[in-house]
């Protein structure tokens, strides 16, 4: 077995690989591949920030239907992820993983020929659906490929600047294309790139597969999709029927009792969707926090403030998108180094960092009004980039650092349903709060940031506060029983699911 396909066997006509240099090559163009992919994947879902205006103009939209523009795409890749993850494990990591890609982009080919609002969140949800078969999937077969320890922190830093680098490049380059070329052609730029990478993936990525195939869990996703869908539907659509609506305190009870019945149905399960033991590991569940926290923050700071910049501030979409340049410059330079950095020194040092410019970034933003100067704004956006280029590899890298390879799919799936959900739920409540106001002209628009604004403040003392609690001694040594809990499992000595009414093995601790 090579060490490119653990836990695997070869298919007739892979190609074998036997000397070490051809083992780096293929190894690094397979982490190319894998980047390239999610880079149309996340860059996706900040580059439609910067057409909404516009959006909103050529298809006479609400601001819920922006919402909806953004959030159909976030919420579908969260409700998925797991399933997408642990069906790769099962079928192959590969075959799904190129299937995710035909599905974006068709997804992305619809969304660019939208004539209503309607069908372009429909669009939306179809490009999602790829979307899931992408992220966690590029992630697992990047952590099978680079079995050293320390290659794969630092091919997983890579992943993870990457992702921060999209997301933060995203207005920019939305801003060049809508001003160019319309508000359509941020889709099309999809569609190349997407045929290119099925054809790499086909020629040089391995298929890999977990060692012990997982069952499905129908039910477990039913719930994990009420319990998001509910949820962000009744944030989004408060603004127009109001907390005390019917309507929405049901929705909030349907995502309160799903949730309750997730909890009480996954833990009898042998082979369950949500893994819940793997959240004895303090860094692992520690990660999925700052995970969600980090991308809640990061996309509220992005939903307000590119209409800040073009309704209150009355900037074009292109100039809107260069003052994103602070953030995507630090992710630039950043991210690389602080993937290095985590390899060697570990990940407290970029969290503490992260957590205190993401507080910093929400204080200094209640300051912003319409006629803040735009150097004080370029400044606080500064902030936001430091943030984003010191968060994404130490997340990333200790949400599967410490994990056997058998349930990488999950785990990453798992991170990345943790970013998908802070995304959606970021998109939603910063819709919610400063939403109502836009039509109130600028001042209005302003001062409801401010809720905002003390929301981001929060989410990033909460990022300081778990950067401290994961990575100390007693955290590490959580990570490592809940490695050794699963490498018992696969080795043979997993139970069978337990009757009904009887507790799970370790359940309840």
């Amino acid at each position: 077995m090579n060490a490119l396909t653990p836990a695997t066997t070869t298919p007739p006509g892979e190609p074998r690989m036997n000397t070490p240099g051809e083992l780096s090559r293929r190894r690094y163009l397979v982490l190319a591949i894998c980047c390239a992919s999610m880079i149309v994947v996340v860059m996706d879902i900040s580059i439609v920030n910067v057409a909404l205006p516009a959006i909103r103009r050529d298809l006479h939209a609400s601001v819920s239907g922006l919402q909806w523009t953004v959030d159909a795409y976030t919420l579908v890749l969260a409700g998925f992820l797991l399933l997408a993850g642990s069906t790769a494990d099962r079928a192959g990591r590969r075959r799904v993983f190129q299937i995710g890609l035909a599905a974006f982009g068709l997804g992305s080919l619809l969304c660019s020929l939208a004539p209503s609002i309607g069908w372009l969140i429909a669009a939306r949800a179809l490009q999602a659906v790829g979307g899931t078969m992408l992220n966690p999937v590029a992630m697992a077969i990047t952590a099978s490929t680079f079995t050293d320890p320390a290659e794969r922190a630092r091919a997983i830093g890579v992943f993870g600047s990457v992702s921060g680098l999209a997301l933060a490049l995203g207005p920019i380059l939305g801003g060049a294309l809508v001003d160019g070329l319309g508000w359509r052609s941020i889709f099309w730029v999809n569609v190349p790139i997407v045929a290119a990478a099925i054809v790499c993936t086909a020629l040089f990525v391995p298929e890999s597969r977990a060692g012990r195939a997982r069952r499905p869990d129908p039910v477990g996703q039913g719930l994990v999709i009420v319990v998001l869908g509910t949820l962000t539907y009744a944030i989004i659509e408060s603004r127009e029927l109001g907390w005390t609506s019917p309507l929405i305190l049901t929705l909030l009870a349907v995502a309160a009792l799903a949730t309750v019945a997730l909890l009480g149905y996954e833990p009898r399960r042998a082979d369950p969707l949500l893994e819940l033991r793997l959240f004895r590991s303090v860094p692992f569940s520690s990660a999925i926090l700052m995970a969600l926290f980090a991308l809640c923050a990061f996309n509220a700071f992005l939903f307000v403030t590119t209409q800040y910049l073009q309704d209150v501030r009355g900037l074009p979409a292109l100039a809107a998108g260069l003052c994103m340049l602070p953030v995507g410059l630090p992710v630039l330079l950043l991210s690389p180094l602080t993937g290095r950095m985590v390899g060697t020194r570990g990940p407290r040092l970029p969290l503490l960092t992260a957590g205190t410019a993401l507080a910093l970034g929400g204080a200094a933003s209640l300051w912003l009004g319409p006629a803040t100067p735009l150097a004080a704004v370029l400044a606080i956006c500064l902030l936001y980039g430091i943030f984003l280029g010191t968060v994404n590899p130490p997340i990333t890298n200790t949400a599967v650092s410490g994990m056997p390879r058998s349930m990488a799919g999950l785990a990453t799936s798992l991170a990345s349903a943790g970013r998908q959900t802070g995304t959606t739920l970021g998109v939603a409540v910063s819709g919610a709060i400063a939403g109502p106001s836009l039509a109130g002209g600028a001042a209005a628009y302003s001062s409801a940031e401010h809720g905002v604004w003390w929301l981001v403040l929060a989410l990033g003392a909460g990022i300081l506060a778990l950067g401290l609690l994961s990575t100390g001694r007693r955290a590490q040594a959580t990570a490592g029983r809940a490695a050794a809990l699963f490498e018992e499992l696969d080795q043979g000595a997993h139970p069978a699911a337990p009757a009904r009414g009887a507790p799970a093995p370790g359940a309840g601790h």
